[in-house]
């Protein structure tokens, strides 16, 4: 019986090697976990010794021959494979152990192309697929959370052909996530443009979840490798597991939060929805102002912040029901007041990293860039041009429309929003229900700006936001009847931005 190990990380493996030397295994192994095996009290052939060839090109062939190949690949059902490999002398391959050079680790890294290049496993990923083909006889390990029961069950001669198959594919998704970063990582190191005919999109499991957006649903947590920051990277300080809907809607807000680098702000999100968006002279007062645009939605939210949470705004954190709390740091006080509230999620999060969107649809995905353009221009369309402080606010509320569902409308003054109307078919009931909400909640919209993420098809959304007190608006413009849009805001006296760039969010 035979195992050939090779690999790059080493801790551990000498658990199961001892236990193949002691069930009667010859273990071949390459330079390297050779002499950390020999040095650790293990007998090792050298693989360059059993193929009667060096290691060459500085290390990077060791392990492809056909005595070592063959050995893993010989099929013992078949008689052919029986003849051939007693003609060859080779003996069978019973056990792999391999893991890869770590290319994942090295393209963080400063390196040149020539550099980074070396990094990439060739023997290894041959050793683990032909180990994975013939896993009716062969068994395979390319995670060190496999060696002790493995070992185990070899001991006690329990490893069934069920675990082999188990091995095997876990050895094939380590070799197609290992191949999906290496393209990915050599697209951007190259610059290349077009998209590729084939892609294979890296995930590494973050954790398995309660569930999915709904009980009956599976739900699991994968991170982005190319993404060293990020929500699903974030510090989970105290509280309840997150659950799918609250990383959905812990995404949304943090995207949103950090839309604001400069003042203190608050984000508060509901159904992947903000529902209260404010700044402030400080958290406290951008929480209270943000909480106030719509209290009834705020109950039972997820509430992010663009800095240090202090005991005073933990103390008013602490006055309502909340899911989740995000800020990139906490006084420890705050921590303490916060830990009052056991099932209250805290999470400190440290930025947010772009790569691609993607989306199922049935029989396949969409994939697209991220939105990370705010707008592409700012052109004043109206006779009258939007006062300073319109002009603050209308920002702030296109920021936030950005982040709504389409069809979306955000009302806002004193940058904060005062109304938001979200995910209505047809864009004037979003504006009716901005409006309709934010006077239930007692504001008062006169001076007031409106945000729109498509264009208006109709001056009847222009009418009814002059009939509630608004007095500018934005909007991307691109209608049929953008110069009727714009004659209605001319009559009313508003001021009117177009900035070329739709924001829609289905």
């Amino acid at each position: 019986m035979r195992a050939v190990i090779s690999v790059y990380r080493k801790e551990g493996v000498d658990r199961i090697a001892k236990t193949l030397q002691n069930l009667g295994y010859e273990i071949l192994s390459t330079g390297g976990t050779a002499k950390y095996l020999k040095e650790r009290g293990i007998e090792v052939e050298e693989i360059s010794k059993v193929t009667g060839f060096p290691e060459i090109l500085n290390g990077r062939v060791k392990t492809l021959h056909p005595v070592i190949h063959g050995g893993i690949l010989y099929r013992d059902w078949v008689e052919k494979d029986r003849e051939e490999i007693e003609e060859l002398g080779i003996l069978p391959v019973d056990v792999v152990v391999v893991n890869l050079y770590p290319f994942e680790e090295m393209m963080r890294e400063n390196l040149t192309e020539e550099e980074l290049m070396e990094f990439i496993d060739i023997g290894g990923p041959s050793l683990i697929r032909a180990g994975a083909k013939n896993f009716f006889r062969v068994v395979v390990l390319v995670d060190p959370e496999d060696y002790d029961w493995v070992a185990e069950k070899l001991e006690k001669g329990e490893l069934t052909k069920k675990d082999r198959a188990y091995l095997a594919w876990k050895a094939f998704c380590h070799t197609a996530y290992y191949d999906g970063v290496i393209s990915n990582a050599l697209k951007n190191l190259f610059e290349v443009e077009e998209e590729p005919k084939e892609l294979s999109i890296p995930m590494r499991l973050g954790g398995k979840l309660r569930y999915g957006e709904n009980p009956h649903q599976r739900g699991t947590l994968y991170q982005n490798p190319f993404e060293e920051i990020g929500i699903t990277k974030s510090q989970v300080l105290q509280g309840k597991e997150m659950s799918f809907n609250n990383y959905l809607d812990a995404d949304s807000a943090v995207r949103i939060v950090l839309e604001f680098p400069n003042d203190p702000a608050c984000v508060i999100v509901k159904h992947n929805n903000p529902c209260g968006v404010a700044l402030g002279e400080n958290l406290k007062s951008a929480f209270l102002r943000a909480k106030a645009t719509d209290p009834e939605s705020a109950f039972g939210g997820i509430v992010a912040f663009n800095d240090r949470v202090d005991a005073s705004l933990a103390e008013e954190l602490t006055s309502m029901f909340l899911e989740v709390v995000i800020a990139p740091d906490y006084d420890e006080s705050a921590l303490e007041i916060l830990s009052k509230k056991k099932n209250l999620r805290v999470i400190r999060f440290f930025g947010m990293g772009h790569s691609f969107d993607i989306k199922k649809v049935s029989g396949g995905f969409l994939l697209q860039d991220e939105d990370t353009l705010l707008y592409d221009s700012w052109e004043v369309v109206s006779k009258r041009e939007p006062t300073p402080q319109e002009e603050e606010d209308l920002i702030f509320a296109w920021k936030v429309c950005k982040y709504v569902k389409s069809n979306a409308v955000v009302i806002a003054k004193g940058k904060q929003t005062l109304g938001i109307g979200s995910g209505q078919v047809s864009r004037v009931d979003s504006l009716r229900c901005a409006i309709e909400k934010a006077k239930r909640h007692g504001f008062d919209l006169r001076g007031a700006v409106l945000a729109s993420e498509a264009f208006f098809p109709f001056r009847d959304s222009i009418d009814i936001a002059h009939e509630a007190g608004i007095t500018a608006v934005i909007h991307p413009g691109g209608s049929i009847r953008d110069r009727e849009v714009i004659e209605a805001a001319d009559e009313h006296g508003m001021a009117m931005v177009l900035t070329r760039t739709r924001h829609f969010r289905h």
